[in-house]
């Protein structure tokens, strides 16, 4: 299916000139003040997680794959991948740690997520937007320090860091935004 390269997002699967398929990575419209308006998509190839760059004009057209998306549960990671359950069927399913990338680190038992299947192979995943996880070790708050814009690093319960606020010490829940690791709030339990 064509679709104009402006409306490409991350997660999207795109065909190429080449036949092969590509998961985008990230896709950013760039509007100069002269000239034509670009956009730029970073995507990684399928068959074998080779990383390129494109650049189209926004209104150019480009070939979107059409793709399934599926809801799972996952279950649990081991040294083959990460492991899922179909909520439909209950059919299991490994998906590759270089298709969940970075974002491994938010995986949590039980946890829903969206995955996109091309002829029933895993190409993407989508997690939740937000998780709640337990800050382990954080800095003492510094005296004096201005409260407006201070944040303190923290290490979180699933080994990650994140910036929070001065008030929140070990043992308090905070919820994390997965696409960027970034503090939302203090969770409400």
């Amino acid at each position: 299916m064509k679709v104009i390269a402006s409306s490409i997002r991350k997660g999207n699967i795109i065909e190429r000139e080449d036949g092969q398929l590509y998961v985008v990575l990230s896709a950013e419209s760039f509007h100069p003040g002269k000239g034509t308006p670009t956009t730029q998509i970073d995507m990684r190839r399928i068959s074998d997680g080779v990383k390129t760059t494109d650049r189209y004009k926004t209104t150019e057209q480009v070939e979107r794959a059409y793709v399934e998306d599926k809801d799972y549960s996952f279950l649990y990671q081991d040294g083959d991948g990460h492991h899922f359950m179909s909520d439909e069927n209950y059919e299991q399913v490994m998906v590759p740690q270089d298709v969940i990338g970075n974002q491994a680190v938010y995986l949590q038992e039980g946890m829903k997520v969206i995955l996109s299947v091309f002829n029933n192979v895993p190409v993407a995943i989508q997690l939740p937007a937000r998780v709640t996880l337990e800050v382990v070790e954080t800095e003492p708050v510094v005296k004096n320090q201005t409260a407006s814009s201070s944040y303190k690093p923290a290490k979180l319960s699933n080994g990650a860091r994140a910036l929070v606020p001065p008030h929140i010490q070990p043992g308090t829940r905070v919820v994390i935004q997965t696409e960027d690791g970034s503090y939302v709030e203090r969770a409400k339990d």
